[in-house]
């Protein structure tokens, strides 16, 4: 799966699983993440490559928002009729570099949502940025499943 955009950037691998805190419990299954004892949250882990020559930055940036804008990160727990903590708004940043990016895109998207330039059902921004941790694929039947299970989740949008 390949999905490239307008900033020079490509998504060129994929996966949907898992990140919790540290030292929580290794290779959960999806199973033990949906009840909400293990700390997880459910992530898509790309491997994101820079096209004609674009800042690294600018690319990354370009994939932030992006991710801001095809779900709700202001439900807290939830996104559309999924609820719990595996369901949060989380952003998982590799590096310093990352964490000031993603940051600062989060407070200018909350400075937006204050002035009332963009909506979304709630008036806070509440997704969490912090370092990335162990990334646990979920199993094969998770992979893919917006392809697979077409219309389930029409708050996500498959690129």
């Amino acid at each position: 799966m390949t999905h490239n955009d307008s900033q020079g950037g490509k998504i060129i691998r994929g996966a949907v699983g898992f990140m919790g805190p540290e030292g929580s419990v290794k290779n959960p299954s999806y199973e033990a993440v949906c009840t909400g004892a293990t700390g997880h949250v459910e992530v898509y882990d790309c491997d994101y490559d820079v096209i004609d020559d674009a800042p690294k930055d600018v690319t990354y940036e370009s994939l932030i928002k992006h991710f801001f804008m095809f779900h709700d990160p202001t439900t807290l727990n939830r996104q559309g009729n999924d609820a719990g903590t595996q369901y949060a708004s989380v952003i998982f940043c590799h590096d310093n570099v990352q964490l000031e990016i993603a940051t600062r895109v989060k407070e200018e998207l909350q400075a937006l949502v204050d002035a009332g330039k963009v909506k979304y059902s709630g008036p806070t921004v509440s997704t969490a940025v912090v370092p990335a941790t162990t990334f646990y694929p979920a199993e094969a039947y998770h992979q893919a499943y917006l392809e697979n299970n077409p219309g389930v989740h029409p708050y996500l949008i498959p690129i």
